[in-house]
C-alpha cells in the first residue's frame, strides 16, 4: 500500500514552486474569527460576577465547617468557592484569618487533592498572583513551558501585566524579567520582554499614515526580502494599539496579498512563531485565541489540564460568554459539552460552573452573540475566497509521451507503480483525459482497462477516479453510495450540497449516460420521506447562484427551514429575526439523515473547505480509515480547492493533512513514504 500514501500525498501537496507559500486572500484568519467578540466590541461578557448579599465572615465559617473533623464537604466548598467573585473571594480569605487564626488556601491544599485541588486554590488566588504562579511554574525546573509563556504574555493588558510583575517579585522575591531572560533566548526572548514592559499604546488614536508606513515596514521587513528584520515585526506588534494594529493587517494584505498570519508562518520559525502568532491572533480576537486553545487543551487523547485550569479561571470574570460563543461558532459544539465529555467528577462541576451553561441546549444567543453571528454571516457572504487547488495543469505537456510511458509501465512481469503515478498526479484532468485518447490512437488499447487489470484495491480505486472525466467520478461514487445492501447516506449528502449546479447537471448526465437510468429515479428508489425529498430537490442542480436578494431572504428567514435553496443571506437574517443559531435549530429539531442533510448544506455554505476538512478528519480519525471517503474528497478537490481544506485541516485539527494521511494510511499499510 506504499504507493497509495504516496499518491495521497501528491495530491495533497502537488503544487508549483513558489506556491506553497501563497494563500487564500484572508489567510488562517477565519470568517468566524473576525467576526468574533473582541473585535469590535466594547464590552466583554463574564460568567462569574459579585455574590448578592456577601456576607465574608458567613463565607468564613461555611468553609471552616466544611473542613472540620474526618473528611470535608467538597460539595459545600465547589458551591461558595464558584459563586463569589474573586474580590469577594479575597475577603472571605482574609474574614477566615481574623476568625480562625489560620490560613485558608493552606487548609484547602491540605482538605483537597488532585485537579480539584489545583482549580479551588488556584481560584482563591487574586489574577495577578494566579499569573505570577503560572509563569513561575512555567520557567522552574528542566524544561520550559513555552505555550504557557506564550498564552499569558500575549493575551494581558498593559495593567494586568504590571500587576503580575509586581506580585511575581512579592511571592518569589525575584525579578520576572531576569528570570525570563535566563530562560529563553533569541528573538522569543526580545518579544517576551516587550510585552513583560507592559507599555503597548493604548490610546485608541490611529494615525492613517502610521498604519500604511508600518504595512509596508513589516512587508519590508519579510515579504519583500531575502531573510527577514525580526526586530521590525517586534517594535511594531509589541507597541502599537489594538486598533491600530488591526487596520495595519488590513492594509498588509492589500500590499502583500497574504495575511500577516501566513507571512509570519512563512518567515519565521520555533517559539517565535508562535508567540508572533499568538500575538496577532490576540489582537484580532482575544476571546478566538482562548476558544482555540482550550479546544486543543481537549481534543484528542488526554487533557491538558493546567491550561484548561489556567484558561477558565482567568477568563471566567473577563470575557467567558464571549470564549464559548467563539467556540461554538468555530467548532460546532459547546465549549460545556466539551468538558463534560472530557473531565469527571468534582473537577468537571467546578469547571462547568466556571464555564456558566450549554449553549446546545439553548440553541440561542445572548444578544450581543447575535449581533456577532449576524456580521459572522454578512462577511461570509461578501468575502470572495480565492480557492486553490494542488493539482494544475503541468507544462510541456506531451500525451504521446505519457501514454508510451503509462504502456512501458504496464509492459512485461510486474508494474511501476511509482511512474504510474508521478505521470497521473501531476496532470490535470483536461490532459488525462488527451492521454487516454492518445493511448487508443497510438497504441489501440484501453488505458482504463489496463490499469485495472495491473493495479489492486484502493490503488486501483484512485488512480481510477482521477483518470475519469470529474462527471463520471462523481456519477460513479452516486453508483457507489446508492447500490448494494446499505445507502451510503453521507456520500449522498457530501457529493450533492457541494457541487454547483453546473456540475450536478454534469453529473446527472453522466450518470444517465453510464448506469441507463436516471440518477433522481435512482435516488427515489433507494431513500424516502423528507430525505428523499431533499437529495431529489438538490438534484436538481437549481439552486439560486445569482447575487442574493435581500428582501427574500428576509422572508425566507422567517419561514425558517421551509426554504431548501439556503445561502448567506437567509442564515444571516434568521439570526436576526430568531435571535438563534441556525445550526443548534437544525439540531435540536431535526433527527437522523435529514437533520444530516440540513446541517451539511449549513456547514457547505458557511465554509465549504472547512465542511469537506471535517469530513477528511472523520475519514481518517479512529480505528480504520473511509478509504472511499478519503478517495472521494481527494479526487474531486484536487483541481478546486484542496489548499484551502488543507489550510481548513490545519487550523482546525493543528496538523496537516499531509501529515495525517502519512500516519493514518500508514496504520493500514504498515509502510511510510515521505514527500
Amino acid at each position: 500500500m506504499k504507493n497509495l500514501i504516496c499518491l495521497f500525498l501528491y495530491l495533497c501537496s502537488c503544487c508549483h514552486v513558489g506556491e506553497a507559500a501563497a494563500v487564500t486572500r484572508g489567510g488562517s484568519c477565519c470568517k468566524a474569527e473576525r467576526a468574533c467578540p473582541g473585535q469590535g466590541l466594547s464590552r466583554w461578557f463574564s460568567t462569574i460576577t459579585d455574590a448578592p448579599d456577601f456576607d465574608p465572615c458567613a463565607d468564613a465559617e461555611n468553609l471552616y465547617n466544611a473542613m472540620k473533623g474526618i473528611g470535608s464537604d467538597k460539595e459545600a466548598i465547589l458551591d461558595l468557592v464558584t459563586s463569589r467573585s474573586n474580590a469577594q473571594r479575597q475577603e472571605v480569605i482574609a474574614a477566615y484569618k481574623s476568625s480562625f487564626g489560620k490560613d485558608l488556601i493552606e487548609d484547602l491544599k491540605y482538605e483537597l487533592t488532585g485537579k480539584f485541588e489545583r482549580l479551588i486554590v488556584s481560584l482563591m488566588r487574586t489574577p495577578a498572583y494566579h499569573d505570577a504562579k503560572e509563569i513561575h511554574d512555567a520557567l522552574k525546573g528542566a524544561g520550559t513551558n513555552e505555550r504557557c509563556l506564550i498564552e499569558v504574555m500575549a493575551s494581558r493588558t498593559n495593567k494586568q501585566t504590571q500587576e503580575m510583575v509586581a506580585a511575581y517579585n512579592d511571592a518569589y522575591g525575584r525579578n520576572i524579567e531576569e528570570d525570563i531572560t535566563a530562560d529563553t533566548s533569541g528573538h522569543f526572548k526580545k518579544m517576551l520582554i516587550v510585552l513583560l514592559q507592559g507599555t503597548r499604546d493604548e490610546s485608541g488614536v490611529v494615525d492613517a499614515d502610521l498604519v500604511e508606513q508600518d504595512a509596508q515596514d513589516l512587508f519590508a521587513a519579510g515579504e519583500e526580502q531575502w531573510g527577514t528584520d525580526e526586530a521590525k515585526f517586534i517594535m511594531i506588534l509589541g507597541n502599537r494599539s489594538v486598533t491600530h494594529l488591526r487596520m495595519v493587517f488590513d492594509a498588509y494584505e492589500k500590499i502583500a496579498e497574504v495575511s500577516i498570519e501566513d507571512s509570519i508562518k512563512n518567515e519565521l520559525s520555533g517559539d517565535f512563531e508562535r508567540l508572533m502568532l499568538a500575538v496577532v491572533q490576540c489582537i484580532r480576537s482575544v476571546p478566538m485565541f482562548y476558544a482555540k486553545r482550550l479546544y486543543k487543551s481537549m481534543k484528542g487523547l488526554g487533557t491538558a489540564d493546567n491550561t484548561l485550569i489556567r484558561i477558565m479561571i482567568s477568563r471566567s470574570e473577563i470575557d467567558m460568554l464571549d470564549i464559548r460563543e467563539c467556540f461554538r461558532l468555530r467548532y460546532e459544539k459547546s465549549l460545556y459539552n466539551m468538558i463534560k465529555d472530557d473531565t469527571s467528577g468534582d473537577y468537571k462541576r467546578t469547571l462547568l460552573i466556571l464555564c456558566g451553561g450549554d449553549d446546545d441546549l439553548a440553541g440561542e444567543f445572548f444578544p450581543e452573540a447575535a449581533q456577532i453571528a449576524y456580521k459572522m454571516w454578512e462577511l461570509s457572504a461578501m468575502t470572495k475566497v480565492q480557492l486553490r487547488p494542488t493539482v494544475r495543469p503541468a507544462s510541456g505537456f506531451d500525451p504521446a509521451a505519457d501514454a508510451q510511458a503509462l504502456r512501458k509501465a504496464m509492459k512485461g512481469f510486474g508494474t511501476d507503480e511509482d511512474a504510474i503515478i508521478d505521470i497521473v498526479a501531476q496532470r490535470s484532468n483536461a490532459q488525462r483525459q488527451e492521454i487516454r485518447q492518445t493511448f487508443k490512437s497510438l497504441l489501440g488499447r484501453d488505458l482504463m482497462k489496463d490499469l485495472k487489470s495491473e493495479l489492486s484495491k484502493n490503488l486501483e480505486r484512485l488512480i481510477i477516479g482521477l483518470m475519469l472525466t470529474p462527471a463520471e467520478f462523481d456519477a460513479k461514487m452516486m453508483r457507489k453510495a446508492i447500490e448494494g445492501a446499505g445507502t451510503d447516506e453521507h456520500a449522498l449528502i457530501e457529493i450533492l450540497v457541494t457541487r454547483s449546479n453546473e456540475q450536478i447537471q454534469a453529473m446527472n448526465a453522466a450518470y444517465k449516460a453510464g448506469y441507463k437510468k436516471s440518477l433522481e429515479d435512482a435516488i427515489q428508489s433507494d431513500t424516502s420521506g423528507h430525505f428523499c425529498r431533499i437529495l431529489v430537490s438538490l438534484v436538481q442542480g437549481a439552486r439560486e447562484e445569482s447575487p442574493a436578494d435581500l428582501e427574500r431572504a428576509e422572508a425566507d428567514a422567517q419561514v425558517k427551514l421551509k426554504v431548501l435553496f439556503l445561502s448567506h443571506n437567509v442564515f444571516q437574517e434568521f439570526v436576526k429575526y430568531t435571535n438563534k443559531d441556525i445550526e443548534q435549530i437544525i439540531k435540536k429539531e431535526m433527527s437522523g439523515d435529514v437533520k444530516n442533510a440540513f446541517y451539511a448544506i449549513v456547514r457547505s455554505v458557511k465554509n465549504q473547505p472547512s465542511y469537506l476538512a471535517d469530513r477528511l478528519y472523520k475519514a481518517m480519525k479512529g480505528l480504520g480509515t473511509d478509504d472511499r471517503a478519503l478517495i472521494r474528497i481527494m479526487v474531486s478537490r484536487s483541481e478546486i480547492d484542496l489548499f484551502n481544506i488543507r489550510k481548513e485541516f490545519k487550523e482546525t485539527h493543528d496538523a496537516s493533512l499531509h501529515e495525517f494521511i502519512q500516519v493514518e494510511t500508514m496504520i493500514v499499510s504498515g509502510s511510510l513514504c515521505l514527500y
